[in-house]
């Protein structure tokens, strides 16, 4: 690739499709809206000269907050033509959250989608001094607003229009100016042991890792479709949508709402989809409820061919070619079940589906490849534009994260920890120094991450550096790996494993109160709340049932001993999570320090006070017994 940046490369399709090709399509009151080439250029073009009327200056922050809109991409290029960079916030943010990143990164204009978000903004622009404007894109409730500091997106496109007749070229000039090294994007890190640190990656290190992924690896097409749902301020959604899009040209779907991402999915039928395992964790979970809720006929295909699917899948990761008679039963599993459960989840064209961000447990992965999707692991972070190692086709293990992408390098420390580096390594953390030097230091980026590389050459995660575990007697264990191992249930949704120098395993387990809720209906046990459903007898013999499953898959040593179901939800507004739903095992094990010393004291029961603090500042106190369970 030549001295590409994201507007260069937007400018480059509309001039080679113009009217001609759908660049962005939105759904909006159950209808799809298409955006062409030509259309998503000259929103760019109109924005980014009204910010440019406004004052803002080459090398000056922006911020976005919202859910995946059009609006968003268009903001985005429109301060990256300008020699801008953009900060992407999680849409859950707290004022106080957005505070912290909005200050940390010296942003001068927050882009905003709604009224909820901009209520956050005026909540905290008196604490942010070098704010000039918060501009939203969504006008609804927003009528009676009267703040000076508030401008609509249509008002600076507007502007934009103005200025352009009294400087015709300024645009195209500005995108000129771009160069491949400056920085486009300055995203936050998960922050699951300290606040979120802010990473500067440039036009070049998000296209090469699209180059090296999308063309060299796994192509994508022009004529390819794909639905943006994950946070744009996440740099995997950045990597596929923006970065992927813009390079390939494909078409980038945008659901109506987040709570109809399923359903949008399923109408478009994407070609590649990349989730990271929540989300193909949640997948099989709504599968196994639904055929454990259908007809006799229904559960009697299920449990006949599933088998069938799992073998197949067997032959794919063990490089074994399947004998006739497989591939027989196979075709008929497909016509039977595959293929409608495939379309039910929308994945009936998928060629390509990513998992990255955590590991996911081997059994998902097994279930995905059964029922026909070529779902492969990815493996990298923020710090290097997303990805650096991913499965091949041919070379698919559902224990390893697979083979270095094209010009990334990928070594083990003495110390087990896992070095990259590659065109993609990031500029380093913005206005932090000492942890820039921290993570790059010997000109090798450090991922925190332990591994080893197998005999295959495949890169194989361990843990955290600082999360894998000694017992008190030695014995090393991974809390991650047993956690997900907890998580393949459908009726628990996250789960936190503890042991650090103590004589065995215990865990933390979240259940999901949907599928559980579902199954004690079924079951004709009554609950209230989620604290009063958790606590039930018959919920902790269900769960029980999970564990013993589990721990039949360990070696003895990390075999959980004792656990517990956690009285109330993980949540990141309790910062018991980080935005990307990553679990704060630290921040947990010292705020629920009492309950993790019951399940070393041996106490069956345990009284607890909560303090829980909901999004408009209001706090209440959760008292509960929490009971305590003991394996045999």
């Amino acid at each position: 690739m030549g001295n590409y940046t994201f507007p260069k490369l937007l400018r480059e399709k509309y001039l080679k499709w113009g009217d001609n090709k759908v660049a962005i399509r939105e759904k909006d009151y159950g209808i799809w809206n298409e955006v062409t080439w030509k259309g998503y250029y000259e929103n760019v073009k109109y924005f980014a000269l009204g910010l440019k009327k406004l004052g803002f200056e080459r090398g000056e922050h922006i911020s976005i907050i919202g859910n995946n809109e059009p609006e968003w991409v268009y903001a985005e290029l429109a301060a990256q033509s300008l020699g801008g960079a953009v900060i992407g916030i999680y849409q859950d943010s707290t004022p106080p959250e957005i505070k912290y990143i909005a200050e940390l990164s010296d942003s001068v204009y927050v882009i905003t989608e709604d009224q909820e978000q901009t209520d956050k903004l005026l909540e905290i622009k008196d604490e942010l001094p070098l704010l000039r404007k918060v501009i939203y894109w969504d006008p609804k409730g927003m009528r009676n607003y009267r703040d000076p500091i508030l401008m609509s997106f249509k008002e600076v496109q507007e502007l934009g229009r103005e200025f352009e007749k009294e400087h015709p070229n300024l645009f195209e000039e500005e995108i000129d100016k771009g160069n491949e090294e400056d920085i486009a994007l300055i995203l936050t890190t998960s922050g699951t042991t300290s606040l979120p640190k802010l990473a500067m990656l440039t036009h070049k290190n998000m296209l090469k890792m699209a180059e090296n992924l999308l063309v060299k690896v796994d192509p994508m097409y022009p004529d390819d479709e794909f639905v943006s749902f994950l946070p744009l301020a996440w740099v995997g959604e950045q990597m596929m949508s923006i970065s992927g899009g813009l390079l390939i040209g494909f078409t980038v779907n945008f659901p109506e709402e987040p709570t109809t991402v399923t359903e949008n999915i399923r109408e478009i039928g994407p070609h590649v989809m990349f989730s990271p395992p929540r989300v193909w964790e949640g997948i099989v979970s709504m599968i196994q409820v639904k055929i454990e809720d259908s007809t006799p006929l229904k559960k009697l295909v299920y449990r006949t061919f599933m088998p069938i699917g799992y073998r197949m899948a067997d032959f794919k990761f063990n490089k074994q070619k399947p004998p006739l008679k497989w591939k027989i039963l196979y075709k008929i599993g497909y016509f039977m079940l595959f293929r409608a459960l495939k379309d039910r989840i929308g994945m009936s064209r998928i060629r390509k589906a990513y998992t990255g961000g955590a590991a996911l447990g081997p059994d998902v992965f097994r279930f995905y490849h059964a029922i026909g999707v070529n779902l492969k692991q990815i493996y990298g972070q923020t710090e290097i534009a997303g990805i650096s190692v991913v499965h091949r086709d041919d070379g698919i293990k559902f224990e390893t994260v697979g083979k270095p992408i094209p010009e990334t390098e990928i070594r083990i420390s003495e110390e087990g920890e896992i070095l990259s580096r590659s065109p993609s390594v990031f500029k380093g953390y913005y206005k932090n120094p000492e942890a820039t030097a921290e993570a790059l230091k010997d000109g090798w980026l450090h991922s925190g991450d332990a591994g080893y590389i197998d005999e295959d050459g495949h890169l194989v995660v361990i843990d955290r550096m600082k999360d894998v575990m000694r017992l008190s007697d030695g014995s090393i264990f991974s809390p991650q790996y047993i956690e997900n191992k907890l998580k393949f249930s459908p009726y628990i949704k996250e789960a936190v494993v503890f042991g650090k120098d103590k004589p065995y395993v215990t865990a933390f387990i979240n259940i999901d109160y949907e599928n559980v809720g579902k199954w004690a209906e079924n079951h004709q046990i009554a609950y209230t709340t989620y604290t009063d459903l958790s606590q039930k007898p018959e919920v902790y013999e269900l769960i029980r049932k999970d564990v013993e499953r589990v721990n039949k898959q360990l070696p003895e040593a990390a075999r959980i001993k004792r656990f517990l179901i956690l009285h109330k939800e993980l949540d990141a507004d309790d910062q018991e999570l980080t935005r990307t739903k990553k679990v704060r095992r630290r921040f947990i094990e010292q705020k629920y320090n009492e309950l993790v010393r019951a399940m070393y004291e041996n106490r069956d029961n345990v009284e607890v006070q909560a303090r829980v603090k909901y999004r408009d500042g209001r706090e209440a106190v959760i008292k509960a017994f929490v009971k305590v369970e003991t394996m045999f």
